[in-house]
């Protein structure tokens, strides 16, 4: 998830030397995905590096601001994923899986708004596991991650993430604006997870024009975002179930009250037709739609 509104002038590499990460495998949220016996030991492992709970709207305030993904958000922000984002873990897990179906030897993976870092973990993991795709798990080595997010305190957690996981796979994060476009070469995989709905509209289309360009041939653009529904009825309900899930995962009618104020100029959604247009107006070949819950939908399109 990228800030757009940050600065995108500053350019920081890093690179892991450490061994065997640990895995942090975020909760499904309040609409709750299937569990699997692995998955509390995991995030009980990496917990020290993800932070507190998320707080952030919990107090009345006189004038809602837009939302920034600043010091305070990043301090809780893998909760607020857990907490806000419907099935977020088998999300992470099926994006992992495709994108170790698709990354090739000798390209780039890259995460345009990487946040966190968390889908950079979830692949690893699918890596190591060593059962999903084609390519040789020795041959994995050889592919670069490349994490872009506006938010300098973002990378700083990304960075600390990965360093307490022992990420031993070649990486660089970078401090970018995607509205001020992006660079992307020689990417068998691209992913934009829950990023494109903060990029201004006029932008989108020229971002995802430059993701094809970059990306080799039968590579893919992963894309996860929050959409309209299609018509008027169908997005109200969306919008009203999805609220039901937050209130079980614990917000307040307040947090949730100032939460949509501060996203109402930031994050602008599209229909999922409309996110399906603008993936084939930029060239991909196919397009299709690997996860759907009410107003939230995982795309995956072919170059």
């Amino acid at each position: 998830m990228n800030s757009p509104s940050s600065p995108s002038t500053s350019k920081t590499t890093s690179t892991s030397t450490n061994s065997r990460p640990v895995l942090k495998e975020v909760a499904g949220g309040g609409a709750k995905a299937p569990s699997d016996a692995t998955a509390k030991p995991q995030a009980a492992a990496a917990g020290g590096a993800t932070g507190g709970t998320d707080q952030v709207f919990a107090e009345a305030r006189p004038r809602v601001d837009d939302f920034s993904f600043n010091k305070e958000v990043t301090a809780v922000f893998d909760d607020m994923l857990d907490r806000s984002v419907p099935f977020y873990q088998e999300i992470q897990r099926q994006v992992a899986e495709l994108a170790v179906d698709f990354a090739q030897p000798g390209t780039n993976v890259y995460d345009l708004g990487c946040s966190t870092a968390n889908s950079f973990l979830n692949i690893d993991r699918v890596m190591r596991a060593g059962n999903n795709g084609d390519v040789a798990a020795a041959d994995h080595g050889e592919i670069r991650f490349i994490g872009v997010d506006a938010s300098n305190e973002m990378l700083a957690k990304a960075r600390a993430k990965l360093t307490a996981a022992g990420f031993t796979r070649p990486f660089e994060l970078q401090q970018g604006d995607l509205n001020a476009g992006v660079e992307v070469t020689n990417a068998s995989v691209a992913m934009l997870v829950l990023t494109l709905q903060f990029v201004r509209p006029l932008y989108r289309e020229r971002i995802v024009r430059s993701i094809y360009e970059g990306t080799t041939e039968n590579g893919c653009l992963i894309l996860v975002e929050k959409v309209l529904g299609e018509n008027s009825t169908f997005n109200r309900l969306f919008i009203k179930h999805y609220y039901e899930m937050k209130r079980r995962n614990g917000y307040s009618e307040m947090e949730i009250s100032q939460k949509r104020e501060a996203l109402e100029n930031v994050l602008i959604p599209y229909r999922l037709e409309e996110n399906k247009e603008l993936l084939r107006g930029a060239g991909f070949r196919h397009v299709d739609v690997f996860f759907k819950w009410y107003n939230f939908c995982g795309m995956i399109a072919l170059k």
